[in-house]
C-alpha cells in the first residue's frame, strides 16, 4: 500500500497523468461533435439544413486552427519553455470552448460566425497542446519507454472521446434533439480539462533538456533534483551537456526541413507522410461520423448511437494492447499490419454496406448484415488504435535533435490538421454521394498507407534520438530512402537489446523508473 501511495505522489506519475489529461482534449472534441451535428436545435441555431456542407465545415475548421496553433506553440515553447507553451495553449482552449458554448445563446444572428470562430480558437489551443505535450513527455522518458508513455497518454485520448460521447448521448436521451442544452452541455463540460490542468501545471518540472538547450544548467539540475538525488541529478545534467555539445552549431529552421536541399528534409517528409497515411486510414471519419455509419448498416438512430458508444468503449480498452506492444514489437510493424488489417475491414464493410442498403430488393433480413458489419467496424477500430493512433505522434519526437524537435512536431500537427480538415470536410459529402462505396475508397487508401510505410518508414523504437538521426545520414550516403537499402536493413526492425553501460546520453532516462518506464 505504501508503494502505491508513493507512486501516486511521485512527480513521474503526475507528469503521466497531466500529459494524459491534456491529450484527452483532442479525443473529447471528436466525441463531442459527433452528436452535436445531429441535434436539431443546434442546426436551427446555426441556420443549417441537416445535409448542408457547412455542417462539415464547422467541424473541419477546427483542424485549420490546429495547424496554426502548432506553429505558434513550437516557436513559443522553444523560446519560453515546454511548460509555458502548454499553459498558453490551455488558456487558448478555454477561450475557444467558451465562444462555442455562447454561440447563439439568446440570439441567432451571427451564431454561425461565432461558432466558426470558437472552433478555430479551440483548434489553436488543442493543436498547440498536441504539438508540445508529446515533446514534453518524450524528453522526460527513456528510449526504451517512450512508446509506452505516449501510448498510455493516447489511451486517455480515447477516454476523452468516450467521455464526450457518453455525456452527449446521456443529455440527448434526457432532453431530446430539440433542446439547446443537449448540445451546449457537452461543450461546456470540456472546460474541466484545461481548467484542471492550468491549476496544477506549476507543480510540474520543466524539461531539463530544454533548460540545457538554453544553457541553464543550474535550472536543469534543480528540475532533476525534484525527482532524483543530487548526485543522480548532477550525473544526468552532465550527460545532457554532452548530448548538447554533439548538437551544437546545428541550428535548424523550417527552411532546413521543407526545402529538398535542407538538412532535415528527409525526416520531415517521413513525418508528413505518417500523418497523411494516418488520415488515409479513414478512422478520423469513423470517429466523428460513427452513428451515421451504423445507420447506413441498417440500425435506427438510437441503436446506432448506443452501438457507437460501445465502439468507443471497446476502442478505449483495446488501446491497452498498444502500449503493451509498441516498445516490444516496434512502431513500423504495428503501422504496416494495421493498415492492411483496416483495409480488409473497409473492404468487408463495402460489401456489407451494399447488402444493407439493398436488403429489401434482395429480400435479406437487416440484422444478419448489420451485426457482421458492426463486428468488422469494431475490429477496424481496435486495429487503428493499436497500430496508428500513437505511432505517428511518437515518431516526430524520436527522429529530430533537440534543436528541431519542436518544429518537427509542429509540422506533424500541421499535416494532421490539414489532412483531417480534408477528411472531415469530404466525408459527409462522400456519404451523401458515394454511400457505402466510400468504404472501398478507404480500403484502397489503407493499402497505400501500408505499402508506403513498409518501403520508407524506419523503425525508431528502442533507439536513442542520435541513433535515429544516423539513419538519415546513412540514407543520404546510400542515396536512397528505402529502409531495406540503408544500414543493411537494420532499421526494418527493433535493435537488439543492449547492456546498460552501452546506453548513450540521449537514451538516458531523466525520470528513472516508474510510470514513464
Amino acid at each position: 500500500m505504501t508503494a502505491i501511495v508513493e507512486k501516486v505522489k511521485s512527480k513521474k506519475s503526475h507528469i503521466v497523468m497531466f500529459s494524459s489529461i491534456a491529450i484527452a482534449l483532442y479525443g473529447y472534441d471528436q466525441g463531442m461533435m459527433s452528436l452535436i451535428n445531429t441535434n436539431r436545435d443546434y442546426l436551427r441555431t446555426m441556420g443549417l439544413a441537416e445535409e448542408s456542407p457547412m455542417v462539415g465545415v464547422i467541424v473541419s475548421v477546427y483542424y485549420l486552427g490546429c495547424t496554426v496553433g502548432a506553429v505558434i506553440a513550437s516557436k513559443y515553447s522553444d523560446m519560453r519553455g515546454r511548460k509555458a507553451g502548454i499553459f498558453a495553449c490551455l488558456a487558448t482552449t478555454v477561450l475557444g470552448n467558451l465562444l462555442m458554448f455562447l454561440s447563439g445563446l439568446g440570439f441567432t444572428k451571427g451564431a454561425q460566425a461565432m461558432m466558426l470562430l470558437g472552433r478555430i480558437v479551440l483548434g489553436l489551443g488543442v493543436g498547440g497542446i498536441d504539438m508540445v505535450v508529446p515533446i514534453y513527455s518524450s524528453e522526460l522518458a527513456s528510449a526504451k519507454a517512450r512508446g509506452r508513455a505516449l501510448a498510455q497518454e493516447f489511451q486517455m485520448n480515447i477516454f476523452g472521446l468516450l467521455m464526450a460521447f457518453s455525456i452527449n448521448l446521456g443529455v440527448t436521451i434526457a432532453l431530446g434533439k430539440d433542446n439547446q442544452w443537449a448540445w451546449r452541455t457537452p461543450i461546456v463540460v470540456m472546460q474541466v480539462f484545461p481548467l484542471l490542468l492550468l491549476a496544477v501545471i506549476e507543480q510540474l518540472p520543466e524539461s531539463p533538456r530544454w533548460f540545457v538547450a538554453k544553457d541553464r544548467k543550474d535550472d536543469a539540475r534543480t528540475a532533476l533534483e525534484s525527482m532524483h538525488t543530487p548526485a543522480e541529478a548532477k550525473s544526468m545534467v552532465d550527460e545532457l551537456l554532452v548530448a548538447r555539445e554533439e548538437e551544437s552549431g546545428h541550428s535548424v529552421g523550417y527552411k532546413d526541413m521543407l526545402l529538398p536541399s535542407g538538412s532535415h528534409f528527409h525526416p520531415t517528409i517521413l513525418v508528413v507522410m505518417c500523418q497523411i497515411n494516418q488520415a488515409l486510414t479513414g478512422y478520423g471519419a469513423v470517429s466523428v461520423y460513427g452513428p451515421q455509419i451504423f445507420e447506413l448498416l441498417g440500425f435506427d438512430v438510437r441503436a446506432s448511437e448506443y452501438i457507437t458508444l460501445g465502439n468507443y468503449l471497446f476502442y478505449f480498452f483495446t488501446m491497452t494492447f498498444s502500449w503493451m506492444l509498441i516498445d516490444h514489437v516496434g512502431r513500423r510493424p504495428l503501422m504496416i499490419w494495421g493498415a492492411f488489417g483496416i483495409s480488409l475491414g473497409f473492404a468487408a464493410l463495402t460489401l456489407l454496406g451494399g447488402l444493407a442498403l439493398n436488403s429489401e430488393n434482395l429480400h435479406i433480413p437487416s440484422l444478419p448484415v448489420a451485426i457482421p458489419g458492426t463486428l468488422v467496424l469494431y475490429a477496424a477500430t481496435a486495429i487503428f488504435g493499436i497500430g496508428w493512433l500513437p505511432t505517428v505522434w511518437l515518431i516526430p519526437t524520436e527522429i529530430y535533435p533537440t534543436s528541431a524537435r519542436a518544429q518537427g512536431s509542429a509540422v506533424s500537427v500541421i499535416i494532421w490538421g490539414l489532412a483531417n480538415f480534408a477528411v472531415t470536410l469530404l466525408t459527409p459529402i462522400g456519404f451523401n454521394n458515394l454511400s457505402y462505396w466510400l468504404f472501398l475508397v478507404f480500403a484502397v487508401t489503407n493499402e497505400f498507407a501500408g505499402w508506403w510505410t513498409w518501403v520508407y518508414t524506419p523503425e525508431s523504437g528502442g533507439r536513442s534520438f542520435e541513433e535515429n538521426q544516423r539513419f538519415f545520414t546513412e540514407a543520404k550516403d546510400h542515396q536512397t530512402w528505402k529502409v531495406r537499402h540503408v544500414s543493411g536493413g537494420s532499421f526494418c526492425h527493433m535493435p537488439p537489446k543492449r547492456a546498460k553501460s552501452m546506453v548513450d546520453p540521449e537514451s538516458a532516462p531523466l525520470l528513472g523508473g516508474g510510470a514513464l518506464q
